[in-house]
Parts: C-alpha cells; sequence; structure tokens
C-alpha cells in the first residue's frame, strides 16, 4: 500500500500529461505531493526523509518549469528543469548513500533497513554502494532519454522505463541477497 501510495504524484503525472500536456501534468504532480506530505502530516504520520525530499525537488523544479512558462526567458526551454527533475532526485539519494558513510559514520541502508533484514557488514556497504551507483545511472539514463528523444517518450520512460528498472534492479538485489540472509530462527 505504501508503494501505491508513494507512486501517486508519478500516475498523476501522467495521466495529466495524456491530458493536458507537460504544464498541466508538471502542476499536478506538484499538487499531488502537496497533497501527499499534508495527508500524511495531518494523519500525524512519519513523513520520511525520501519523500521530503522527493517534495523539495518536485516543488521546486516544477515551480522552475512553470515560471519559466508563464514568464518565458530568452534561450531557455521551461520543460528544461522537469527534464532534470528525476535527475536531481536520483542524484541526491546517490549523494546521501555515497557520503552518509564518509560524513555520518554509518551506512545509511543499514540505518534504514536494519529492522527488516540482517546482513553481514560487508555485504550492507555493497548493498549501500550498489544502489548509490544504481541511483547515479537512473540519473544518466534520464538525461539520455530527455534530451535525446521527443517529450512524449520521455515522459513514458519516466514514469515506466525508469519504474521497470527499478523493479528489476530490486529483483535482482533480493536474489543476490537471499545468499547472505542471516536466519532469524
Amino acid at each position: 500500500m505504501k508503494f501505491l501510495f508513494d507512486i501517486f504524484p508519478v500516475v498523476l503525472f501522467f495521466i495529466a500529461y495524456q491530458w493536458g500536456g507537460i504544464y498541466w501534468a508538471t502542476g499536478t504532480a506538484i499538487a499531488a505531493s502537496i497533497l501527499q506530505i499534508g495527508s500524511l502530516l495531518l494523519c500525524r504520520k512519519p513523513v520520511d526523509l525520501t519523500a521530503w525530499i522527493g517534495f523539495s525537488v518536485i516543488t521546486i523544479f516544477g515551480g522552475l518549469t512553470l515560471w519559466t512558462h508563464l514568464h518565458p526567458i530568452p534561450g531557455l526551454e521551461a520543460t528544461v528543469f522537469i527534464r532534470w527533475k528525476p535527475t536531481v532526485l536520483y542524484w541526491i539519494f546517490a549523494a546521501i548513500l555515497a557520503l552518509g558513510p564518509l560524513l555520518l559514520k554509518r551506512n545509511p541502508l543499514k540505518a534504514v533497513l536494519s529492522h527488516q533484514m540482517h546482513l553481514p557488514e560487508p555485504i550492507w556497504t555493497r548493498l549501500n554502494l550498489a544502489w548509490s551507483f544504481f541511483f547515479m545511472v537512473l540519473g544518466l539514463l534520464n538525461l539520455y532519454v530527455a534530451f535525446s528523444y521527443p517529450e512524449a517518450i520521455w515522459v513514458k520512460f519516466k514514469v515506466f522505463g525508469l519504474m521497470a528498472l527499478m523493479v528489476v534492479f530490486v529483483i535482482a538485489q533480493g536474489i543476490y541477497l537471499s545468499r547472505f540472509l542471516e536466519d532469524r530462527t
């Protein structure tokens, strides 16, 4: 259920894009993110760091997209900001994962997931590095598609392609991790 809640703005972005184009989709994604965070706060549920980061990035980059659409800047295409948004988001996650062990002296993934699974310390390090690298690659792929293909192709890639890559990565990682999971019984 949390997964559906988390992808709510992305799904609405896609629907709004099909209905009204990139600017409607961008405004819808911002509104959906505000509703998402607002509903958690109203229900007094915790808002995790990834949700705050996602909210901040869509609000800033989506806001810049809408602002530059309404107030054009010569030589700057307004959609450049929304096309950069997934890359910035993924690279923030990559940086947190890569720099967390150095700056915070703790593995960010282990801090979040250690209550769900027990792994040997070297595997936590590999897992953390794998996710950091994966997010860097996703960011690069997004840039490639966003600026090499028509907008409609990029939107489909953003919604379906990036999500499919994430699912494949999670499944592959689950298979890899299954050999290292410590038996809790």
